[in-house]
């Protein structure tokens, strides 16, 4: 190509122009269920696919270089400009299907879609077209490990490799490990279990009582860790004990490492769940705020009885902590206590390389782990006491890490939540809005909790939530470093 200013960085809009192809052809699934159904949606998709293809294929001709594997520099950029760019044409869809909604709104939506948050600006989800609330979970599927994850197996294929992608893209600790030799291998891998998995939470909510249309968009919800729902009522409109059940089973196994279920996948093998560092803290957090909550509420006379108490308990931490987002119950009507002990789950329950939200659980056990260090140092100065992790020691320069992290996780909330309050928003509201938009969660309380949903919002106010979505899905630092002038200089 003649030299331009985007020059260097043709190599990563190439490969955006090739993933937004690709993503105009996954809107094919939606559009042929919306022909099977005849729910009049055909002719949104009909424009949308077009839109969207013909925009990554003229991005794709305009950038095309001589071709070479993507850098770091590349890898940070195209992860970051996908994201930012995929949910315009994610909106698409809706914006031609509901003409009264505005671009803000449908970006909003279409990135809490894609980051698998769930927090929605729409109501009457209940008369929309089934391939419409399908395209909206189905976002969250792609978006629930990753839509890059599952690109960087077909970049191989057209000359670009992916390594650099995946590292940008994938969370803590799978940087630094590859589950096979090949990349390629590894992408595909997950994707395999990711796959199987949403095949047998579909199954298992038809099963439990749902009908097959509802069980597959719940079953993208889920396992995506997403929370769009086709009913504004979430899944209480259902009223089913078993679904509720299935939902708290996958929403566990969805907010576990992938790397993980796909060890004990290929080995056959249940030993990889017992070495894994994560799951006992996983678990025993969760199994203590649902004894502690169920206990402490029903003390309170929140619920008539204990077993009804336990249900409702059990079903809401699992689901905001995992930050799955759904809900059969309006939670902001329990003690303050209890709704901010949920919330404040989703900040770390879910593990590393999980479709979960927030500064996962890998991290929240070497920063207390390090806690537990300097209050040995500070009674013994000499003492060596490395941190560990399993059976491996933590490198200082990974502690420094999720340091730095941490504390860019509590800059980002503190900033953003005074940044919403300046704009007239209540306290309580901007707060719990940034941390479930920032933990991929959706809900979160006061005007937006599980009753209500985010069409108060100002413009403004959409427009920072959506990049605190972003922000939080690509886990701060991936978007922070593109914004850096340092990364610009040549």
């Amino acid at each position: 190509m003649p030299y331009s200013p985007l020059r260097p960085y043709a190599p990563a809009l190439n490969a955006l122009g090739m993933i937004v192809m690709i993503f105009g052809l996954l809107m094919l699934f939606p559009l042929a269920v919306s022909a099977v159904l005849d729910d009049g949606a055909a002719l949104a998709y009909d424009k949308a696919i077009l839109v969207t293809f013909l925009g990554g294929l003229l991005l794709w001709i305009c950038t095309r270089s001589p071709r070479r594997d993507l850098r770091v520099h590349d890898g940070f950029l195209l992860v970051a400009a996908a994201w930012v760019v995929l949910p315009v044409f994610g909106a698409l869809p809706l914006l031609a299907y509901l003409p009264a909604l505005s671009f803000t709104e449908a970006y909003f939506e279409a990135a809490s879609g894609l980051t698998a948050t769930g927090a929605t600006v729409l109501t009457g989800l209940d008369a929309l077209p089934t391939s419409i609330n399908l395209w909206r979970t189905f976002m969250h599927w792609i978006g629930g490990m990753g839509v890059l994850v599952l690109v960087v197996a077909i970049l191989p294929l057209l000359g670009i490799g992916g390594r650099q992608l995946f590292k940008a893209e994938v969370p803590t600790p799978m940087k630094e490990t590859s589950l096979t030799p090949r990349i390629t291998e590894t992408a595909k891998g997950l994707w395999l279990t990711y796959s199987l998995l949403t095949v047998g939470c579909g199954f298992s909510l038809w099963f439990a009582g749902l009908s097959p249309w509802d069980a597959v968009i719940h079953a993208f919800s889920i396992t995506g860790l997403g929370g769009f729902s086709n009913k504004d009522d979430s899944l209480g409109y259902f009223h089913n004990f078993n679904v509720e059940m299935v939902a708290i089973v996958f929403a566990l196994a969805s907010a576990l490492n992938f790397a993980t279920h796909y060890m004990a996948l290929s080995r056959r093998s249940l030993k990889p769940y017992l070495y894994d560092p994560e799951i006992p803290f996983f678990f025993g957090v969760l199994i203590f705020s649902i004894a502690m909550l169920t206990l402490y509420l029903f003390n309170y006379g929140a619920h008539t009885d204990l077993a009804t108490t336990l249900r409702y308990v059990a079903f809401h931490v699992v689901s905001i902590s995992t930050s799955l987002g759904l809900a059969t119950y309006d939670y902001t009507q329990w003690p303050m206590f209890a709704q901010l002990w949920i919330l404040f789950l989703g900040s770390f329950i879910a593990c590393s390389g999980s479709a979960g939200g927030g500064i996962k659980m890998m991290r929240a056990i070497i920063l207390y782990k390090q806690v537990l260090r300097e209050i040995v140092r500070s009674l013994h100065p000499n003492a060596v006491r490395p941190v560990r992790l399993g059976r491996q020691t933590v490198s200082e320069s990974v502690l420094h890490a999720v340091l730095g992290f941490s504390f860019m996780y509590m800059v980002s909330i503190v900033t953003l939540t005074l940044i919403l309050s300046a704009t007239g928003l209540e306290l309580i509201t901007a707060f719990s809005a940034v941390v479930a938009c920032l933990n991929n969660t959706g809900p979160g309380l006061d005007a937006v909790g599980p009753a209500f949903n985010y069409q108060s919002m100002t413009g403004f106010q959409t427009w920072l939530l959506s990049f605190t979505m972003i922000l939080g899905r690509l886990e701060i630092f991936t978007l922070l470093v593109v914004m850096t002038p340092t990364f610009w200089r040549r």
